[in-house]
């Protein structure tokens, strides 16, 4: 008996079904709403930034009266409006290397990879969803922290205004660290592949770091003391030039530039990694 091939026409796929950056966007965005753990740890950046600008508020508030001449003389309000962004700095970092880790950990990167096989599309529906939503809670936060403990601290009238030269700066430029931040996180996570190395490695460059390079000579500790990372995007909190510090714009362009750079490695490695 003889077999003749017969052949089969395929349907194939229509155009409109095609792979694009903004699908991917969406479809990084359904994940990121989806999923419980990325609710909570937005709301706790949120919580975290807010509630200890207000706590350190109250504390302040009601020790006024019984705090050395000296203490009063070297308080700063902006300082108490934004003393929450260090806390959220850390939640929102660690929920940016979550956003890539998580799925190399449950295997679902593969399913991305095989429905977006460029890859790097991936990478940049990650970064860009990310950054829109990180803004958004951190501008939010950011605000609400500065404005509800000033409102606490007018009660002795120590407070400053929103108006106050270079204020504006420093409380949106914070709601920008706190988004740079984040995509740090998510490059670092890209490229270690891991949550463990990940949130090591960002909390080790943010927090651990500082205090090690504090412990070098002098003159070397203050030469690389205001390029450090955490260092260089906190300068934006601050109102004018201090010494050993960078300005705010050009600590806040050096930390946008280790994000940057960060993610140019990430994407790199995206492309050659098997996975």
């Amino acid at each position: 008996m003889s077999t003749s091939a017969t052949a089969v026409n395929l349907p194939r796929a229509s155009a409109g079904g095609r792979v694009t950056q903004a699908r991917v966007f969406l479809s990084e965005w359904t994940k990121l709403r989806s999923l419980r753990s990325t609710l909570y740890m937005l709301g706790a950046t949120a919580v975290l930034t807010m509630g200890i600008s207000v706590l350190i508020a109250v504390i302040t508030s009601s020790s006024w009266n019984s705090m050395s001449a000296m203490s009063r003389a070297s308080f700063d309000p902006l300082h108490t409006g934004l003393a929450g962004v260090q806390f959220g700095v850390l939640t929102i970092g660690v929920l940016g290397v979550l956003m890539i880790t998580g799925e190399y950990t449950t295997g679902m990167i593969r399913s991305t990879f095989a429905a977006v096989p460029r890859r790097l599309p991936v990478l940049w529906a990650k970064v860009g969803m990310y950054a829109v939503v990180a803004l958004a809670v951190a501008g939010v936060s950011t605000l609400v922290g500065f404005f509800a403990s000033q409102a606490i601290l007018s009660s002795h009238h120590i407070q400053i205004s929103f108006s106050h030269r270079g204020v504006p700066v420093a409380v949106l430029g914070s709601a920008l660290y706190l988004t740079l931040a984040g995509l740090f996180g998510l490059a670092l996570g890209a490229t270690l592949r891991s949550t463990a190395a990940g949130i090591t490695t960002f909390t080790g460059i943010m927090f651990v770091l500082p205090p090690l390079v504090r412990l070098l000579p002098t003159s070397t500790a203050e030469a690389i003391d205001p390029y450090l990372p955490s260092n260089a995007g906190g300068a934006i909190m601050q109102i004018g030039n201090h010494a050993h510090t960078l300005s705010p714009w050009v600590g806040l362009a050096v930390f946008a530039g280790y994000t940057a750079l960060a993610i140019a490695a990430a994407a790199v490695l995206l492309v050659k990694r098997d996975v």
